[in-house]
């Protein structure tokens, strides 16, 4: 393999031979061996202070005309909780390594304005802080990361956040907090001590940075019933060094190091490429790119299994997705960029990938939540849309908390194209909560759909149903004039001789529950 850089579709196939393949790529699923849990985490949100992520796009404030509860949209806030988020991060981030916690608690009135000098110099008014993203959360039904400030913060600053979220005692800060109206305390499920210490939070080494961490983590003591799991800032792209140096020397200090890989078609951070537009080329680029989170977590999970071959350390993906040159005319410090289909691949095949390394990997955050990066919703004042990639989240909701099942794919082509190819079929399975089998599949070839033969050996398979979301064009996307230009559709097969063929549209995800 050679990794180089509107309407509905309602589909109900009938096994067939197809013109484009001499025979099936077959998807042989094994139930005897199931494998780890697929950690609901694994499926985690992002939402820094960057750009309109959540000025605008998620808070709009109790007083505003747009429906709101305590601030937040109701529109978007009804769009995630069906997409059944598991988990957000805040307040970064880069911006993390900048932000303090006592700016964003009290009177919103009161609370002073800083500059967000990561994400275009604006102002930051501190009207979302640490009560109103618990709002958030709670609304959503998610669990709460939180991301610490060691770039410009101190210990103290830290044990102080984490006792006036925790704390159930009458100190000071807890009784603080009570004040500020909340009695009980927050369940903070994860904690991370700074963010890209090797970048944006602090430009260090890894074993600078495990002492520092040592140190700060000392101090962060919080009750047993709400105490958050220590999160190590890693490493990133091809560099891990962070994963081996804090594995070996955080072990008992830590729950998990986290680990960022963004995917740009053209491999180059100056020109990145464009979100729409984009020739078969920048297709392809892309999809490798992405595919190389692969090697990512093989090289990562390595380095860390030296140190913990019991894998009690998790490793967290708190940042991954798609990153293309901004939209023009939008402030280049606010990261937008339009979301097609192309995205949704990206995030199926990421997906596929951290179920296959389920084992180590047990949280992850797609970057963004709303209208930044590879947003799953984007908003323009009162309207609101959902992405492409929003529909590849929902659609693999099943999945989550589900119990990974190997399977073998034989047959499989590569799709190629000036040099560059990968694998056609991506796929994978597990025993979801509600004791169904479920099988993903991504169809990687822009032009040509592929015939799947789909087996469990030892078993009847009787037929599938799910859904499938696919359109006509690469950069096919949703807009405020046609919202619904691509969504899942119905799709389903049955048996035929106790054989079961599927035909998997060109370009496409699909999720079925195997029956």
């Amino acid at each position: 393999m050679n990794y180089l850089k509107p309407g509905v579709w309602a589909l109900s196939l009938l096994a067939a031979a197809s013109v484009f393949a001499a025979e099936p790529v077959s998807v042989s699923i094994d139930t005897s061996k199931p494998g780890p849990v697929i950690n609901k985490d694994i499926y985690g949100q992002f939402a820094e202070h960057l750009g309109s992520g959540i000025y605008g796009g998620l808070w709009v404030g109790p007083n505003s005309k747009i429906p709101n509860t305590k601030g937040w949209r109701n529109d978007v806030v009804g769009a995630l909780k069906a997409m059944h988020v598991p988990l957000v991060r805040w307040p970064g981030g880069c911006f993390a390594d900048e932000y303090h916690w006592k700016d964003g608690i009290g009177a919103r009135d009161k609370r002073p304005v800083k500059v967000n000098t990561n994400w275009g110099g604006v102002e930051e008014s501190n009207a979302v802080g640490t009560h109103e993203f618990f709002d958030l959360v709670e609304m959503l039904g998610a669990d709460a990361y939180v991301n610490g400030n060691l770039g410009t913060g101190s210990a103290q600053e830290m044990s102080e956040w984490i006792e006036y979220m925790t704390s159930d005692s009458k100190s000071t800060l807890a009784n603080l907090r009570r004040k500020n109206g909340r009695d009980k305390p927050f369940k903070v499920a994860y904690f991370a001590i700074g963010n890209e210490a090797w970048g944006c939070g602090g430009n260090m080494t890894p074993e600078h940075y495990a002492d520092l961490y040592r140190n700060v983590e000392t101090f962060l003591r919080a009750p047993a019933p709400y105490r958050p799991k220590m999160i190590a800032s890693g490493g990133n792209d091809n560099d891990v060094s962070w994963s081996d140096v804090l594995s070996k020397q955080l072990k008992r200090q830590t729950d998990g190091i986290s680990f960022h890989y963004y995917t740009i078609p053209t491999g180059k951070w100056e020109v990145k490429g464009a979100a729409t537009g984009f020739a078969e080329q920048e297709w392809i680029s892309t999809l490798a790119n992405t595919l190389r989170m692969e090697q990512h977590m093989q090289r990562n999970s390595a380095a860390m299994d030296k140190h913990d071959p019991e894998k009690k350390l998790g490793l967290f993906v708190d940042e991954w997705g798609t990153w293309y040159d901004v939209e023009k005319g939008t402030n280049a410090g606010f990261l937008f960029q339009q979301n097609t289909l192309r995205d949704a691949l990206v995030a199926a095949l990421n997906f596929n990938i951290f179920h296959a390394h389920a084992d180590r990997v047990r949280m992850t955050n797609i970057a963004q939540m709303v209208n930044v990066l590879q947003a799953m919703i984007i908003t323009d004042k009162d309207k609101m849309l959902l992405t492409p990639t929003y529909h590849a989240f929902e659609m693999y909701v099943p999945f989550q908390n589900a119990t990974f099942l190997p399977l073998t794919l034989s047959n499989n082509r590569e799709y190629a194209l000036d040099g560059a190819s990968i694998p056609e079929i991506s796929a994978t399975a597990a025993r979801a909560t509600d004791g169904k089998v479920y099988l993903a599949l991504v169809n990687t070839n822009p032009r040509q759909p592929a015939d799947v033969a789909i087996s469990l050996p030892g078993q009847q398979v009787q037929a599938v149903r799910g859904r499938v979301l696919t359109a006509a064009a690469m950069d096919a996307h949703n807009t405020f004039a046609a919202p619904q230009a691509v969504k899942p559709a119905p799709f389903s097969a049955k048996a035929v001789d106790g054989k079961l063929s599927v035909q998997i549209p060109a370009k496409s995800v699909v999720v079925v529950a195997v029956e």
